[in-house]
């Protein structure tokens, strides 16, 4: 799969674009001006995965709070500014890994230009964010609604005037709920520019149909080489987020890391009650904490069970109350049902000892 070709810049010590890993984001829930609970939400997201995480800076508790959060996190932190350029200004003195912000929407091209100079000297970039319900009143009515075209020129107005004030430390979003809007306009403007991308669909919703329609969004970018980092955007608990993106990069083989599981749907041909088997192979194989990229096949039956369980690093095609284990392509022998589990946990255990 080809990548499209850009510029890299660097949040913190993550590179963005240039053929650079596509890196996971998330963003805190949490009120920002409560440290402990920021900090102990950074900790979970980075445990999860996560590489990058932004905090919202609405206010300037959440600025005063800045240095403390970045003291003690462990991964880059972006603040996410609206409205008020004194906190973009307060959010980079206090050492910000990068900004989140509209550059229209903070008050003129003076405050712009004070922003962005401050922001070049700190070698810290700004995302230019545009969210399919920002869009202004002026583009609306210039495109006829809410178009792709409407979001390219707003995007590409504000990458302009960061590059008026000689500021090219950018990645662009344009984020929209609704999927073929939003493929739309990233197609679109990456024929012209070359900064990273920041993919993702907003407003996705809940964690079911929101993850669903995340998987759509950005599989679909991906698929064609857009994206170089990357936020799903759940309602409700971060760590879905990182979980979910995790899951969609190693869809694509863009992220080589932890267990990617193969598991048969079943059918009226299974003969051992699968869907307990995977549930406690993931459990137990989960509790591990495996880093190490690895292919887990749990399959049902005789007709595909063996072919997908020879190719996988280590699998299980079951039979009636019994199945086979394979390892790297090998037989390993046949078991009871009550078996399977254990017996493929040790082969699993055996070969990342191995191999460390």
């Amino acid at each position: 799969m080809i990548r499209r070709k850009t510029k890299q810049i660097f949040v913190g010590s993550v590179p963005i674009g240039g053929g650079a890993p596509i890196s996971v984001q998330s963003m805190t829930n949490t009120n920002t001006g409560d440290v402990p609970a920021t900090l102990q939400q950074i900790k979970s997201l980075a445990a999860a995965g996560c590489d990058i995480v932004r905090v919202a800076v609405p206010d300037k508790k959440a600025a005063l709070a800045l240095p403390a959060i970045l003291a003690a996190s462990s991964l880059p932190v972006i603040a996410d500014i609206h409205f008020d350029y004194q906190l973009a200004l307060a959010a980079l003195k206090a050492g910000v890994h990068g900004l989140r912000l509209n550059p229209g929407n903070i008050g003129g091209p003076e405050r712009v230009k004070e922003v962005a100079s401050l922001a070049k000297s700190l070698g810290t970039p700004i995302r230019v964010g545009v969210n399919s319900g920002s869009v202004s009143p002026q583009m609306l009515a210039k495109f006829g609604g809410l178009t792709a075209d409407a979001m390219v020129e707003s995007a590409l107005i504000q990458v302009r005037l960061l590059e008026s004030c000689g500021f090219d430390q950018i990645k662009v979003s344009l984020k929209a709920s609704r999927l073929p809007l939003m493929l739309e306009a990233y197609a679109k403007l990456a024929e012209l520019v070359d900064y990273p991308f920041h993919i993702g669909v907003t407003e996705a919703g809940l964690a079911r149909r929101g993850s669903i329609k995340s998987a759509a969004g950005i599989g679909a970018l991906l698929g064609i080489g857009i994206g170089d980092t990357l936020r799903v955007s759940l309602t409700g608990d971060p760590l879905e987020e990182v979980f979910v993106a995790k899951e969609i990069l190693r869809a694509f083989e863009l992220r080589q890391e932890g267990i990617e599981y193969v598991v048969c749907p079943t059918c009226g041909r299974t003969g051992i009650d699968l869907e307990a088997i995977a549930e406690e192979v993931e459990d137990k194989l989960s509790a591990l904490n495996i880093k190490k990229p690895l292919r887990v096949a749990v399959m049902g039956c005789v007709v595909n069970g063996p072919g997908e369980a020879k190719d996988a690093d280590v699998g299980l095609a079951g039979g009636l109350n019994k199945g086979v284990l394979f390892c790297r392509g090998k037989e390993v022998g046949y078991y009871p049902a009550n078996e399977l589990v254990d017996e493929l946990i040790k082969l699993v255990i055996k070969i990342t000892q191995e191999e460390n």
